[in-house]
């Protein structure tokens, strides 16, 4: 709990990552869980996981920003995104974040900035999503106005939240009522005890008990996890209330459980997997330490390797 503690700490430290960013060592981590800083390499990312019979969501890092310039950058950078993918015809949607969008900064500058996202993805025939965490009602109220081509909407806090299950079970109900796309996953970020559930267990009930309402009602939901067991759950809760796995995807994250994302598509369940690219990589990778500490064992062996290699 220290550790992980520790790490979010350290993905909030600006200061922090333009020395991170340029170490050699760490780039060549970050690959595996980030696909790269540009839209090409991006895009170029899809090739082998489309051709696994995988589908993507592109999603270009960074949370908040300061300004209307920053978060026209990031709207600007999801158009090429959007019309890169329809060039190479790859299998990938993208992800949007509202906060990029400028939602803190002024609601009317991130619904245009939507708008003006919407409209590429409808004319590249492709689709986008938005997220939220402690923000449902102003994300609702930007989707609503952004247009409904906004069809997947990720309730992060459905899992490690009070707020879609529990307190507010009207969150998911809304959002099956308006036949959003839903992706459900817990998040890696610390929320305050009035809006997060502090013990693993509350997470891992809430999440199955928001999965099974949106296996039962939702319109093609995101399941998005790498928990054996929840995902063991998923498909016999499927199977004994007759859900096709048409229904339904299961999503994971880019170079996590490659094995686990092969093995689903191979026994024939639709799997997406969320591709994060862009320069701001280091809270992303700090944030998957976080989550497995596993991974600080795989970043210091290629440290050793590395070390051995040289002397």
């Amino acid at each position: 709990m220290v550790l992980r503690a520790g790490l979010l700490w350290l993905s909030e430290q600006r200061g922090i990552f333009s020395f991170i960013r340029g170490n050699r060592l760490a780039r060549r981590f970050a690959a595996r869980f980030v696909a790269g800083e540009t839209v090409e390499a991006a895009v170029a990312a899809l090739a082998e996981l489309n051709a696994a019979g995988i589908s993507a969501s592109l999603d270009l890092l960074g949370e908040s920003v300061t300004s209307a310039a920053e978060a026209g950058a990031a709207r600007d950078t999801y158009r090429e995104t959007l019309d890169r993918i329809r060039q190479t015809g790859a299998d990938s949607n993208v992800s949007v974040k509202l906060t990029q969008m400028g939602l803190d900064l002024d609601e009317r500058l991130c619904v245009e900035n939507m708008r003006a996202i919407i409209a590429k993805a409808r004319a590249t025939g492709r689709s986008c999503g938005s997220t939220w965490s402690s923000r449902p009602t102003r994300t609702r109220r930007c989707g609503c106005s952004g247009g409904r081509s906004i069809r997947s909407s990720e309730t992060r806090s459905a899992s490690c939240c009070n707020r879609t299950c529990g307190a507010h079970e009207q969150d998911l109900e809304e959002m099956i009522a308006l036949g959003a796309r839903v992706r459900l996953c817990k998040g890696a970020y610390k929320e305050p005890p009035g809006v997060a559930f502090p013990d693993k267990r509350d997470v891992d009930a809430n999440y199955v008990r928001c999965m099974e309402r949106l296996l039962e009602r939702g319109n093609y939901p995101g399941i998005a996890t790498h928990d054996t067991k929840i995902i063991a759950h998923a498909k016999d809760f499927a199977r004994r209330g007759g859900v096709a796995p048409q229904r339904f995807e299961f999503q994971m994250l880019y170079g996590v459980r490659r094995d686990l994302q092969q093995g689903l598509r191979r026994a024939g369940y639709n799997v997406r997997v969320y591709v994060p690219f862009g320069s701001h990589w280091y809270p992303y990778l700090m944030r998957r330490l976080a989550e497995r500490p596993a991974n600080i064992a795989f970043l210091l062996g290629n440290v050793v390797r590395e070390s051995l290699r040289r002397s």
